[in-house]
């Protein structure tokens, strides 16, 4: 792991394409402005996680009874 000291102000690049900018420093919480092309998705970890754990949550339940239940559910309808 790189690790690099900035200041409010100052940037880092990376890839030649992504600047990520100090914009503010307030007790222990950091404000950063992230420049990226469009193409590349830019996620907060803690989101990602939470939707991995949600699909891995979401793939062990395809049972056949799972299966089952969700379309006797749509039948009521």
């Amino acid at each position: 792991m790189l690790v690099l000291a900035r200041k409010v102000g100052q940037s880092i690049v990376i890839g030649g394409n992504i600047e990520i900018l100090v914009i503010e420093v307030r007790g222990d919480q950091v404000r950063l402005g992230i420049e990226a092309p469009k193409s590349i998705p830019v996620h907060r970890k803690e989101l990602l996680e939470q939707i991995r754990d949600e699909n891995i949550k979401a793939a062990s339940d395809t049972s056949v009874d799972a299966v089952t239940r969700m379309l006797e559910g749509r039948q009521s309808d």
